[in-house]
């Protein structure tokens, strides 16, 4: 039996998919990841055959910086980092003003090649991240079963009457006008309309056979997974989704790391985890403010650092890197500061980790409302939070939530919910 994995080059995508991985791997099934180079190392790490499949321009290994990126993708990024600085409605239309133009990677090539590669591994069970639109669009025209895995919070699959990049809900510390939001609803619509018609033309040249998508942003495999607890999605909002799993989340082992094994072995103080993700690190105004609130507290840190280059001179005892064990290290935290990506979220609650979320960009506004909903931590918004505002939300949610989430999510991992859900479907 083989499983086949498709994901985009990028670490934050593929840690977790190649987690869920593990649980055909453990069964003794063949794992095959279609993937691009940057994340060959980590392919290799699982155990799992990797072949090559470029599915975007861009790629991140762990920590992405964007002088590392090639010629246009670099200005994006510099363009999204500016705008993540102007607030809310700033980012999410200019991601929603991106995907106007770059919604799909020459769609047609690569899914021809998507094709190319399911005939080549014959796969038992298919895989596939939900924003690899030119991968799933390829399975749709080949008629292809997959499992289609969400891997950001689940309004990433608009249901109802919500729309692509328009927040549901967001945070009560972000105060948006009615224009702002009008404005990016009706831009959100129109990149929905767009997207639409992108995909319908390509499906049209591969597979004229098939009918139009109505809302292309809706699409989704015959079993959608949801790498996010059952327990933080509101009932009514569940009770809208197509056949679905919720994985609770994609909680990875890593190996030994014998510095940070001893950093955590020199004390039996609380520590705070501080992280900010491959992409939003750059922030370092926000992680000093951070920094600074920590010090106010004397409270003892783990800091990744990412690619932020130009951080003030921190306490020594501090264990701070570019890069850190993140379940390692939330498997002990007192509690953790971040920007509310997917796999920083589910992996804390998988651990009990009550939370300071500062959100900056698409569906982390939606996650981190979620967090503040059900009491699982505290949202402020990353430009106008105070180092005094940041220390007070901090001491605020230390000895916090543990309990009854997180003994489900450890008792039931995702990748055996995964395997579950997609061997008695086969």
């Amino acid at each position: 039996m083989t499983l086949l994995i498709i994901s985009p080059d990028y670490a934050s995508h593929l840690l977790p998919l190649a987690t869920l991985g593990t649980a055909w791997r453990d069964a003794g099934e063949r794992v095959v990841v279609a993937t691009g180079p940057a994340t060959a190392a980590i392919v290799e790490s699982f155990g799992f055959e990797r072949v090559n499949l470029q599915l975007g321009k861009g790629s991140n290994p762990g920590v992405i910086r964007a002088e590392d990126q090639p010629k246009g993708e670099d200005d994006a990024l510099r363009g999204f980092f500016d705008a993540t600085r102007q607030g809310m409605i700033a980012t999410l239309a200019f991601q929603a003003e991106a995907r106007l133009s770059d919604l799909m990677w020459e769609p047609v090539r690569v899914a021809r090649e998507v094709l190319a590669v399911v005939a080549a591994v014959r796969p038992d069970s298919i895989i596939v991240d939900h924003l690899a639109f030119s991968a799933r669009l390829a399975l749709v025209a080949g008629g292809v079963a997959y499992a289609d895995v969400v891997l950001g919070h689940p309004t990433a699959l608009p249901v109802g009457d919500e729309v692509y990049g328009y927040p549901p809900e967001w945070p009560r510390a972000f105060t948006p006008g009615d224009d702002e939001l009008e404005a990016l609803r009706e831009l959100c619509v129109r990149v929905s309309e767009s997207f639409t018609a992108e995909w319908n033309a390509a499906l049209a040249e591969l597979a004229p056979h098939l009918p139009p998508s109505r809302s292309a942003f809706e699409e989704h495999g015959e079993l959608l997974l949801l790498n996010y607890p059952a327990e933080l999605s509101p009932p009514e909002r569940t009770a809208l989704l197509p056949t679905h799993e919720f994985l609770g989340s994609a909680v990875r082992d890593e190996p030994a790391d014998p510095e940070v094994e001893a950093w955590l072995a020199a004390s039996d103080e609380p520590f705070v985890y501080v992280s900010f993700g491959s992409f939003l690190s750059v922030r370092s105004d926000v992680l000093t403010r951070v920094a600074r609130a920590l010090e106010q507290l004397g409270l003892r840190v783990a800091l990744a650092t990412g690619s932020a280059d130009d951080l003030p001179e921190l306490p020594p005892h501090w264990l701070v890197r570019g890069f850190l064990p993140q379940v390692t290290l939330l498997k002990r935290a007192a509690a953790a500061v971040t920007h509310g990506g997917n796999n920083s979220v589910t992996e804390a609650a998988t651990f009990g980790v009550p939370l300071v979320v500062l959100p900056f960009s698409t569906d982390q506004f939606a996650g981190a409302a979620a967090i503040e909903r059900s009491g699982w931590g505290v949202a402020l918004a990353p430009n106008t939070a105070t180092v005094d505002e940041l220390a007070a939300a901090i001491a605020a949610v230390l000895g916090g939530p543990r309990g009854p989430l997180a003994a489900s999510l450890q008792n039931t991992p995702g990748r055996d919910r995964a395997y579950r859900a997609a061997t008695v479907r086969d």
